[in-house]
């Protein structure tokens, strides 16, 4: 099918619900994509932030093939290996107790929050089931996770929204404390706020919130549908905090490009759900598991650590470009978050850059580039020069 073919077929039959760029892609590899007709574009979003190897890696793809050919899936009414080995590997990494496994960041999030509940429900009874999340952070589009985003934008529509959330300015541990109360069993965040607009919370507030929480006995959620699995520079952003979560979520960019995401629990509540209290029927897919197993081989952490200069050289070329229409940068490795200066628009930004064969994402008000990890020296300079020529 040509571009247009396949574009006018999704408009007829797929629900309107994304702002898509005016681009259909066919193939691609490393950090390139392809329109049928052979369009080039140089990829700095990875699929939000979901293929970290790229495009058209010969291990990735042999791994899916194999595990195919075995079995698809089978349900977690029975044992599969690929699975058992991802949750060992997860767990050994970050010091984590043990993993559920889930389809989608959503999914992961809801787990987490039905966890937090439970573990306070167990040991204290009704009455302390809300959990405090921060303005301006961002946990997903179920009910409960989208009342737990602390954007106003996005608690409109549905309503009503689930029970039991309140909001906190990020790091402002004055604010935390006025917000919770005898009623908190937990707080959650993003260690980077990546909808947001890709802000980095203070580490001297992550390292208050964690020792309040332990105080309180409240748990501490850390969201890593977003920073997980590589794209920070570590295997994990709270590995990078020094700190080690009650219960963190991944998704995105775990099986390099199949829908998968999950919980780890620390040793605390690793026993908090039990036999019938949580499921669901695709966690745990063999072929995911398969693709995931690759994507930790790949992610060593001499590989990390290129990850982390990769997303400073990228920092320092754009900010020495003096666009006029950016300003500073932020974030951690290769999750990078690019302020837009007054009288710019992200999105024209964003789509001007598209048809000069640049793919970048927006974030809040500002620009946020998710390469893929893999990305070479070459690929960044070649998605350098494009924004350069672009927006000078």
């Amino acid at each position: 099918m040509t571009s247009q073919e396949i574009k006018s077929l999704t408009n007829q039959y797929v629900m309107n619900t994304y702002g898509r760029n005016d681009v259909a892609i066919d193939h691609g590899k490393g950090a390139k994509l392809y329109s049928p007709e052979g369009r080039e574009y140089i990829d700095f979003t990875s699929g939000i932030g979901v293929c970290d190897l790229g495009y058209g890696n010969e291990a990735w793809a042999d791994a899916v093939y194999q595990q195919a050919k075995k079995v698809g899936h089978t349900s977690n009414l029975f044992y599969t290996e690929p699975c058992a080995r991802l949750a060992e590997k997860l767990c050994k990494r970050t010091g984590m107790s043990n993993v559920f496994f889930a389809s989608g960041g959503g999914e992961a999030n809801e787990g987490m929050i039905k966890l937090a509940r439970k573990y306070s429900f167990d040991k204290y009874g009704k009455g302390r089931a809300t959990i405090i999340t921060l303005k301006n952070s961002f946990h997903g589009r179920t009910m409960a996770t989208l009342t737990a985003t602390g954007q106003e934008r996005f608690h409109n529509y549905f309503f009503p929204f689930v029970e039991g959330f309140r909001f906190a300015e990020a790091n402002s541990m004055d604010s935390l404390k006025e917000t919770a109360g005898d009623d908190t069993c937990a707080v959650m965040m993003e260690l980077v706020q990546g909808e947001g607009g890709v802000l980095p919370l203070d580490q001297e507030y992550v390292s208050a919130v964690a020792k309040l929480c332990a105080e309180k006995d409240w748990l501490l959620l850390v969201d890593e549908v977003q920073t997980g699995v590589g794209r920070t520079g570590s295997l994990f952003a709270f590995q990078q905090y020094g700190i080690l979560p009650d219960v963190c979520s991944f998704a995105k960019g775990i099986a390099g490009g199949l829908p998968m995401s999950g919980i780890m629990a620390n040793e605390k509540c690793r026993n908090v759900l039990t036999p019938g209290t949580h499921a669901t029927t695709f966690g745990a897919n063999p072929v995911c598991g398969a693709a995931a197993l690759v994507v930790q081989d790949v992610l060593t952490d001499e590989f990390l650590q290129e990850v982390q200069k990769k997303g400073a050289y990228l920092r320092e070329q754009i900010e020495a470009m003096n666009l006029p229409c950016f300003g500073k940068t932020r974030g951690l490795g290769l999750m990078i978050g690019i302020e837009v200066a007054e009288g710019y628009e992200n999105g024209k930004l964003a789509a001007a850059l598209a048809d000069a064969g640049l793919l970048v994402l927006t974030a809040g008000p500002g620009m946020r580039l998710l390469p893929p990890l893999v990305i070479t020296k070459e690929e960044m300079d070649a998605g350098l020069a494009i924004m350069k020529k672009t927006l000078s």
